[in-house]
């Protein structure tokens, strides 16, 4: 059933336009005269007109006829009435073999528009059937769209919780490095009061060396404890940033679905570009936006690894905190036992290991 955009009418206008120019009618010279309308409307509107004209061939002519056959006509008339009145018999004979002629040019032209007809039909129906491929085409390109869209908004949702796993980090990075500071200061005080203490009691050494020795003991095990805490909040510090490592993955996972995704629609559209040429500028468009797509894609890229660069750091820095602590304790253990020789005494020595458990 033809369209309702060119009507059967816009069609024989332009087909007697063509036959005033002496051009024989066809799709293309149709469309060319009517600047609009598809292929398989005027091929259809082009059968109904050789149809009827096949149907009226017998019929005398109508009263409107174009100015180019009315011409030619009143000139075969007149040439015709000039020879009937030169030779009518003479004329007879040769117009019966003109019209013979006539006939058998008129039939294989009437075959050959048959087989034309014929050939635009199957020409018709194949854009027919190639428009529909086409639409069935940009659907599964706006499909992939829609898709990659989806991907995009999931990926963007993955690094606001990888940008959240990483200020948890530095967070806790922070929160590490004031705590071992604090724990530096401690035991720089207790050693200022330590040094002080043992400047103020050198002559009461021998009397007090029991109870230093005791309070040595008591830093020892303040120490331990220490360590154990510092090595309990290292152990979490590495749980949560497994956890980080962990969220990571699922991001880079993503990523690899998304660049999959990205893989299949290129393969798509290459599929496209084969099957119809007509497509090539709407997937010259389609292939600029996969370009920003593939450019957007190395910036997530580029991010995910100087995200990925930023926690190795924050991992080695955690890694190495408590290796420094461990040394400062040995560097204060170390000043601690170096003076037991000169020995406070034992009241002050009691009252300075009090003090040094308030203070911290």
């Amino acid at each position: 059933m033809a369209r309702s955009g060119v009507q059967y009418e816009d069609v024989r206008r332009a087909i007697d336009t063509l036959l005033a120019r002496g051009d024989a009618p066809g799709v293309q010279k149709i469309r060319e005269v009517l600047g609009t309308g598809s292929f398989t409307t005027i091929s259809e509107h082009l059968r109904e007109w050789r149809t009827r004209r096949e149907e009226n061939r017998d019929r005398p002519p109508p009263r409107t006829m174009p100015e180019g056959i009315q011409q030619l006509a009143e000139q075969l008339w007149e040439q015709a009435q000039e020879a009937a009145g030169e030779a009518l018999a003479h004329y007879r004979e040769e117009a019966d073999g003109k019209v013979a002629s006539a006939r058998q040019a008129a039939e294989d032209a009437r075959r050959n528009a048959e087989d034309a007809a014929q050939r635009e039909a199957a020409l018709a129906a194949h854009l027919a059937s190639i428009e529909q491929r086409l639409e069935a085409r940009g659907a599964e390109l706006a499909r992939a769209e829609a898709e990659r869209d989806q991907a995009n908004r999931q990926r963007e949702r993955l690094e606001e919780r990888l940008a959240q796993a990483t200020r948890r980090g530095e967070a806790l990075q922070a929160e590490l490095e004031r705590q071992a500071q604090v724990q530096h200061q401690a035991l720089a005080e207790l050693e200022g009061r330590h040094q002080a203490q043992e400047a103020q009691e050198e002559q009461r050494h021998e009397a007090a060396e029991a109870r230093l020795m005791a309070l040595l003991d008591d830093l020892r095990q303040e120490r331990l404890a220490a360590d154990k805490r510092q090595a309990a909040r290292q152990q979490q510090l590495e749980g949560r940033l497994e956890a980080l490592q962990g969220e990571l993955q699922e991001a880079r996972q993503a990523l690899t679905q998304e660049e999959k995704a990205h893989r299949e629609t290129q393969w798509a559209r290459s599929r496209a570009e084969e099957r119809a040429d007509t497509l090539r500028h709407a997937q010259a468009l389609l292939q600029g936006r996969v370009d920003d797509q593939r450019r957007h894609l190395d910036e997530q890229g580029a991010r995910l690894r100087a995200l990925e660069a930023a926690l190795a750091r924050q991992e080695r820095q955690a890694r190495t905190q408590p290796a420094e602590a461990a040394v400062d304790d040995d560097e204060g253990a170390i000043n601690e036992e170096g003076p037991a020789s000169a020995g406070p005494s034992q009241p002050h020595a009691r009252a300075e290991s009090s003090d040094g458990g308030d203070s911290r």
